[in-house]
């Protein structure tokens, strides 16, 4: 009878572990929660195998258990990709704490990604989207203009500073500078950035600032600094960011449209219209803190226009050829 997971003789490395990316590398919150789903479901599929100990785990187990997760559970590149990462991560501390004395994990390779391009909105959807909030019929007038102004506030932020859904709902009051225009962003890792915020955006966080905040928050009394908060003037969690976009994306009519409205979508066009305007590839990353440029390139397929612009502009022999 196969070992269950919580059986597997494996299983007792997954906490340690998870305290020391935790710990000693500063993950945030929802990164070590995705590591220990991940390393939950390498667990349980090597129960089945079984294996007595690290040291019996091959790299064509991983490779299987990979395999599995795109063939049996229909799991996206991108996700398969994230589980791999985990076990890279896991196996090098594996062999740095002495449960290893060759690493598996080194045979890997790292499956295609972004074959399917993000989603992402027009310049002009963008601006219905950023339109459409409107005021809750179920509460009284006050807390409905007070979340009218807050979800204005949110949609513009996201947008204007391509934030992550976490990274919106994690701004604190002290995080905003009116005065430099800018935001400090905690990203993944806990890796600030500084991100401008333009005047659009700006207006609508003032507004809500001044209009909104101070009466959502004596629904709920204590303030303890958060920049958005909920009817009951409470931090807004990350889900309520993504039901709240998703809300806007109907009233907007672009769910009829059969667009898929997400925070996310959102980081997309912020990136794709900022390419397409002539950012520099460089800049975008540092914007949206990605570490890997190559995480930020898939934006420059999306927009092939621009690119099909810049080689007739700038290609000698195109010039040449605009002459005759």
């Amino acid at each position: 009878m196969p070992t269950s997971r919580s059986d597997s003789p494996l299983a007792g490395a997954i906490d340690p572990f998870l305290a020391f990316i935790r710990i000693e590398c500063g993950l945030a919150a929802n990164t070590v929660l995705a590591y220990r789903r991940d390393a939950r479901d390498l667990v349980h599929f090597l129960a089945a195998r079984p294996r007595a100990n690290w040291h019996a785990v091959t790299a064509r187990d991983l490779a299987d258990h990979l395999a599995s997760l795109k063939q049996e559970k229909d799991h996206s590149a991108s996700t398969v990709t994230r589980h791999l990462a985990t076990i890279k991560v896991f196996f090098r501390w594996l062999l740095s704490t002495g449960k290893l004395e060759h690493n598996p994990a080194d045979f890997l390779e790292r499956p295609t990604r972004w074959k399917r391009l993000p989603g992402l909105l027009s310049p002009r959807q963008v601006k219905r989207l950023l339109e459409a909030p409107a005021p809750d019929s179920a509460t009284d007038d006050r807390v409905r203009a007070a979340l009218h102004l807050r979800d204005r506030a949110l949609l513009e932020l996201l947008y204007a500073c391509g934030l992550r859904a976490s990274e919106a709902a994690s701004l604190s009051l002290k995080d905003y500078h009116q005065t430099l225009a800018v935001v400090m962003v905690t990203g993944k890792g806990n890796k600030q950035r500084l991100v401008p915020i333009g005047k659009p955006a700006q207006r609508a966080v003032e507004d809500y600032l001044t209009g909104a905040r101070p009466s959502l928050l004596r629904e709920g009394g204590r303030d303890n600094g958060a920049l958005l908060l909920s009817r009951t003037g409470r931090p807004l969690e990350r889900v309520a960011v993504w039901q709240l976009v998703r809300k806007a994306g109907a009233a907007a009519g672009l769910v009829a449209e059969g667009k898929r409205v997400h925070p996310h979508v959102l980081r997309h066009s912020f990136a794709t219209h900022l390419l397409a305007g002539g950012a520099d590839l460089r800049v975008v990353q540092e914007l949206l803190g990605h570490a890997d440029i190559a995480t930020t390139q898939v934006y420059t397929h999306v927009d092939s226009s621009r690119l099909r612009d810049v080689q007739r502009r700038y290609h000698p022999r195109e010039r040449a050829g605009s002459k005759t």
